[in-house]
């Protein structure tokens, strides 16, 4: 018998998570890591198993999750959705209390280009009358 692997993407700023799911204890391994070695402050922890709280399903499933680019904030919001997806792909009951609670909408706020002829985004160079 094999066993039931699922998978999806989440994406966040410039971080993108690769998420296998599948149904086992509730081991989280993130870039062959521990995913508390990885994730060490709270709020990026808690980010991550909301999904999972949400549905309650938590310690039925082992994620193995790959996550390059962006920050940990950034990583911890790519994996967040990837989760959100992959539970949907599990179960599709799930889909209306995880697109209710914002899980499945990726947030698509990133940052904004420099500008030439200004020092940033938005800033300008300092005006001179005289």
């Amino acid at each position: 018998m094999t066993e039931k692997r699922f998978y999806a993407t989440g994406k966040r700023k410039c971080a993108i998570a690769r998420i296998y799911m599948k149904e086992g204890s509730g081991v989280l391994t993130v870039n062959k890591r521990n995913f508390d070695d990885y994730f060490t402050r709270d709020s990026l922890k808690m980010i991550i198993q909301q999904p999972i709280e949400l549905v309650g399903k938590k310690g039925k499933f082992d994620f193995f999750i790959n996550v390059n680019g962006g920050g940990m904030a950034g990583q911890a919001g790519a994996v967040k959705h990837g989760i959100s997806k992959a539970l949907v792909e599990y179960d599709l009951a799930l889909r209306s209390a995880l697109k209710k609670a914002g899980f499945l909408t990726r947030d698509s706020r990133i940052k904004e280009r420099k500008k030439y002829g200004q020092p940033g985004a938005r800033k300008r160079f300092q005006f001179s009358k005289r």
